[in-house]
């Protein structure tokens, strides 16, 4: 089950009111079992290097996930009896229906989507202040999706290759750390390396983000469906 808590997000008026979700990412990587962990792994390496053949499927997916989360978040804001189960579905149904006829600025919104998170990684690994992430964010979200809404099989590129590198570092290094914990003599250096060093998880999600991208154009660059 996935925990929609940030941990390192704060929004008390002391301004600190973004920080690099560290926490929630050693969260949801250390409750994987190694079967899930196998499975992301092959999954993020098919999504990595041919997410392009399916990315209608994969927006309309994202943005029912997004729906739903922000349906559940009204839900439990209004406070009745079930609403934010009901809140849920009508918002997964809302986003997925909606990016359907809207697909282009869906997959464009996405490309900016990618772009926040390689910025706001780049902010954490440079060791800037973490407060002031979501403007390193806001930058990467308004050039990524500019860049997507002109170039759409760089937004197409874009945001498969940074979705299935994401999956597969998790799954890759949830496999680590479980063969880490079954030594004779167990270590964690997985944690320690997350925790301790800013530019690991952004060298971890962004290398195979570009090679995802190298390979997708390498492979697919003469097909003639990229377009609507």
């Amino acid at each position: 089950m996935i925990d929609m808590n940030f941990a390192t997000v704060d929004l008390s008026p002391s301004g600190e009111a973004f920080g690099y979700p560290t926490d929630y990412v050693w969260t949801q990587m250390a409750s994987l079992s190694w079967l899930e962990a196998v499975l992301a792994v092959s999954f993020g390496v098919v999504y990595l290097l041919y997410g392009w053949r399916v990315f209608k499927v994969l927006t309309v997916v994202a943005f029912g996930l997004f729906g739903m989360f922000a349906g559940a978040a009204i839900g439990k804001y209004i406070g009745f009896a079930h609403a934010q189960v009901w809140g849920g579905v009508a918002g997964s149904l809302i986003f997925s229906v909606a990016s359907v006829p809207l697909m282009r600025y869906a997959v464009s919104l996405l490309g900016g989507a990618a772009g926040a998170v390689i910025t706001g990684g780049l902010w954490h690994a440079f060791s800037l202040p973490e407060k002031y992430i979501w403007a390193g964010a806001i930058a990467g979200l308004i050039a990524g999706f500019l860049i997507s809404f002109i170039i759409f099989k760089f937004a197409v590129i874009l945001f498969t290759s940074l979705s299935g590198a994401a999956v597969m570092m998790i799954g890759f290094l949830q496999l680590i750390n479980l063969y880490e914990a079954n030594l004779a003599s167990p270590t964690n250096n997985i944690h320690e390396w997350i925790y301790n060093y800013n530019w690991f998880l952004p060298v971890c999600l962004m290398v195979p983000t570009l090679l995802g991208m190298y390979l997708q154009n390498h492979f697919h660059k003469h097909s003639e469906k990229w377009e609507m």
